[in-house]
C-alpha cells in the first residue's frame, strides 16, 4: 500500500522499551496510543514494537475502538522454514521472557529447539545505522557466540529477529550469522494483515507524518533516512 499515509509516531522519550517493566511497557504504550487516537483518528492501528506488542497488545485492543496490528516474534514461519529443528531468536531483554513468547513457542514449534537471547545493544546499533554513524558491530557477534554456545547452537539454522529494529541489521546479522542462517521477521506477513483489514476502503494518498516524543533533538540524524521513505519534516507530538 505504497501510497497509504502513515504517522509515525517515535517515542524516542520512551526508549528503550526492552529494559522496562512490564506494567512501565503497559502504561506507557496504553497512554501513548490512547492520545493520538484522539488527535489523530486512525483507520487502524500498527504497534511497530515487539516489546510493546507481547506485554500490552491485548489490553489496547480491549480500550481502543479501532483495528490493532501488533508484531509479535515469527515463530511461527521460523519453524516452518527450519530444517535442523534448531531456531535462535533475538528480541530485547523484556521480549524474549513473556509468557505471550512461551505460547508461541509452543503452539508452533514444539519438538523443535528454540533458543532465545537478549541483544539489547542491537537497539542502539540500528540507531545508529539510521543516522549514518560508524558502526561497532561487537553487539552482532556477542549476540552470534551467545546462541552458538548454546545447546547444538552451531545448528541453527533459522533467527527470528524478534524486534522491529533488528529488521535494519539483516546485513549485518547475515554477515555475522553466515549464508545458511535464514533471518526471519514478521514484516511480510504484517503488511498483508493491515492490508486485508484495510481492503475495500478508499484511502486518499497524502504525504506520511513523523512525530516524536521528547525533545525534537533527539531525532536528529534521522530526517534523511525517514525521507527517503517519503515522510515529511520531524513533528512534536
Amino acid at each position: 500500500m505504497p501510497d497509504a499515509p502513515v504517522i509515525y509516531a517515535a517515542d524516542l522519550a520512551g526508549l528503550p522499551y526492552g529494559t522496562k517493566t512490564e506494567p512501565q511497557v503497559a502504561a506507557r504504550v496504553a497512554g501513548l496510543l490512547g492520545r493520538m487516537s484522539e488527535r489523530f483518528a486512525p483507520r487502524l492501528v500498527c504497534i511497530a514494537c515487539n516489546t510493546a506488542s507481547t506485554i500490552a497488545l491485548g489490553m489496547v485492543r480491549d480500550v481502543l475502538e479501532v483495528p490493532i496490528v501488533g508484531t509479535v516474534p515469527a515463530i511461527k514461519p521460523a519453524a516452518a522454514a527450519t530444517r535442523s529443528g534448531v531456531i535462535g531468536l533475538v528480541g530485547t531483554g523484556a521480549t524474549i521472557r513473556q509468557t505471550y513468547v512461551d505460547d508461541l513457542e509452543t503452539r508452533f514449534a514444539a519438538g523443535k529447539l528454540l533458543h532465545r537471547i537478549a541483544a539489547p545493544g542491537l537497539v542502539a546499533l540500528a540507531e545508529d545505522k539510521l543516522r549514518g554513524h560508524p558502526l561497532d558491530l561487537v553487539a552482532v557477534e556477542e549476540a552470534r557466540a551467545g546462541l552458538a554456545a548454546m545447546e547444538r547452537g552451531e545448528e541453527i539454522d533459522t533467527l527470528v529477529l524478534a524486534c522491529t529494529h533488528f529488521s535494519l541489521l539483516k546485513e549485518e546479522l547475515g554477515a555475522a550469522f553466515g549464508l545458511d542462517v535464514a533471518l526471519v521477521d514478521g514484516a511480510d506477513g504484517i503488511a498483508r494483515r493491515i492490508a486485508h483489514l484495510l481492503e475495500g476502503q478508499e484511502i486518499a494518498p497524502a504525504p506520511s507524518r513523523f512525530v516524536v516524543t521528547g525533545p525534537l533533538e533527539a531525532a536528529a540524524g534521522l530526517e534523511p533516512c525517514l525521507a527517503a521513505r517519503g515522510f515529511l519534516a520531524v513533528e512534536p507530538f
